[in-house]
């Protein structure tokens, strides 16, 4: 064979190899796409990926496939995605606890969540909401840091167990405000809120979902939120900022991310499309419903907030001296 003839076979070798990767980014996506929701059904999780894995179907021109994979504080289900190919067709419903905080309270953790994945878009984040017992003889929050700070150690707060998100965000509230409480971790918030109805537990941090129907019953009480600004959950009710701390923050968030090196058209794509289901009227009502904000923010966006949020639970969880083995 001639040096030409090898030339030529090369390049047309390089053209059928590449042909394929192309294709996919332009033809994308051309069969069903898994979206895993590391958490069991039937929570606010899996509620967003429901509603909006829908609204992309019906957009995209592709079934996308709803796959719970719960397990180990959401780390199945998250590393799971991390070890699919970067195609585009398995995506991951991430969320604040195992993108953000895991990282600082899990002494080893089988994903990077900067680096082994490509965020899309922050879909929505809602507030924890302070609550208490309404029997309790406070009204509002200050009167809560003025109990608390009278009796260092005597009042405890309850959680969803070590190393969680409301674990986190009591003890950046204890940092910040001087409070000193005891840890009492439950298996699910609706044991925690449970034990606070009894009056077993001082405070928890509970999200909107859990907190409003008894917030409307008036049996519980909610006295501050952990965003810089009111939700529009609860107007009403102030915000830790706004209370004595300026500048408190803290949100649990849903999002989408794809697998690190998913091409960029395939992530952009899948931007276009999630944030065109989340600017659709019933589509933004169903999600609101679930007592969430709506976000739909760039991949640029996502990926600051992701590593600006890693480094603030990664500080509080180790000023708590908080860590899961």
């Amino acid at each position: 064979m001639t040096k030409t003839c090898t030339c030529l076979a090369i390049i047309l070798a390089l053209a059928v190899c590449g042909g394929p990767t192309r294709a996919r980014a332009d033809d994308y996506p051309s069969h069903p796409i898994k979206l895993i929701v590391p958490f069991a059904p039937g929570g606010a999780a899996d509620a967003v990926a429901r509603i909006i894995g829908k609204r992309v179907s019906q957009t995209i021109g592709q079934p996308v496939v709803i796959e719970n994979r719960a397990g180990a504080g959401a780390i199945i289900g998250t590393e799971d995605v991390r070890k699919a190919d970067p195609d585009g067709y398995t995506l991951l419903l991430g969320q604040s606890g195992p993108i953000s905080i895991n990282p600082g309270v899990y002494q080893e953790l089988p994903y990077d969540p900067e680096k082994d994945f490509a965020p899309i878009t922050m879909t929505s984040d809602y507030p924890y909401v302070l609550v208490v017992n309404a029997k309790l003889p406070i009204k509002n929050f200050q009167d809560f840091i003025a109990m608390v700070k009278a009796k260092p150690g005597e009042f405890n707060y309850g959680t969803t167990g070590v190393g969680s998100s409301n674990q986190l965000v009591t003890e950046l509230l204890s940092s910040r405000a001087g409070l000193k409480m005891v840890h009492v971790p439950y298996r699910g918030t609706a044991l925690a809120v449970a034990d606070l109805l009894a009056g077993q537990v001082t405070m928890v941090f509970a999200d909107p979902v859990s907190a409003l129907p008894h917030l409307q019953a008036g049996t519980l009480r909610a006295l501050a939120v952990t965003t810089k600004e009111r939700s529009s959950v609860a107007p009403e009710v102030p915000t830790i900022a706004e209370s004595g701390y300026p500048g408190f923050e803290a949100i649990a968030w849903h999002g989408i991310l794809a697998p690190a090196a998913t091409p960029e058209p395939i992530i952009n794509k899948l931007h276009d499309q999630i944030v065109a289901a989340l600017d659709d009227p019933p589509t933004r009502a169903l999600i609101t419903a679930q007592a969430i904000q709506i976000v739909g923010d760039t991949p640029q966006q996502f990926a600051a907030f992701i590593k600006q949020d890693i480094a603030l639970w990664k500080a509080v969880a180790t000023q708590a001296n908080v860590s899961v083995k």
